[in-house]
């Protein structure tokens, strides 16, 4: 148990980085980690993703199968509401979708910016950890935690605005070459 007063001791903090580069590399992250955790926390560490599975199921840590469900309930939330401006049929939500997550799923559908909407969602996302977080800060879970925010606070540092426009003429352009 000290190892991971040390370990947590060592992770900068990710809350508020805007515009600053990423304090640590998620690789730097996971390295520390199998430095001072037990085999068994390791492996959740280094299975540890933004995507949850499709499918419900256990991964070692109570923590991380909340954030999984909250998760993947956002993902088939979001899908079920973008079928439904298509006008297509969608899959019937998980019986943990709350009233908020929907609601955040058409804050973000609704959005006119893709861009706006994933910043929505990461702020969303980052929100949810938040609430779910452990109380002691120097547990596994803390640590799950901690490496969830800085894999979001990457994610969003890719996104660039005329990256995305180039990427969004390049897919329209092939999309109409393909229709010729």
């Amino acid at each position: 148990m000290s190892k991971q007063y040390y370990l947590v001791s060592q992770l900068p903090s990710v809350e508020n980085l805007d515009s600053r580069q990423l304090p640590i590399t998620e690789q730097y992250y996971r390295d520390l980690c199998g430095r001072f955790l037990d085999a068994k926390s390791v492996k959740i560490i280094q299975n540890l993703s933004l995507e949850p599975p499709k499918k419900e199921g256990k991964t070692g840590s109570a923590f991380l199968d909340k954030w999984n469900e909250k998760e993947r309930c956002l993902r088939f939330a979001l899908a079920q509401v973008r079928a439904l401006k298509m006008k297509k049929e969608a899959e019937m939500l998980p019986a943990g979708c709350t009233a908020d997550i929907i609601q955040a799923a058409r804050t973000a559908v609704g959005m006119d910016s893709p861009l706006a909407a994933e910043e929505f969602l990461n702020e969303y996302r980052m929100e949810t950890l938040n609430s779910l977080a452990p109380l002691d800060s120097f547990s596994v879970d803390a640590v799950i935690a901690y490496g969830l925010k800085l894999m979001l606070a990457q994610r969003m540092k890719k996104f660039d605005v005329e990256t995305g426009k180039a990427s969004y003429h390049k897919i329209y352009d092939e999309i109409l070459e393909e229709s010729k």
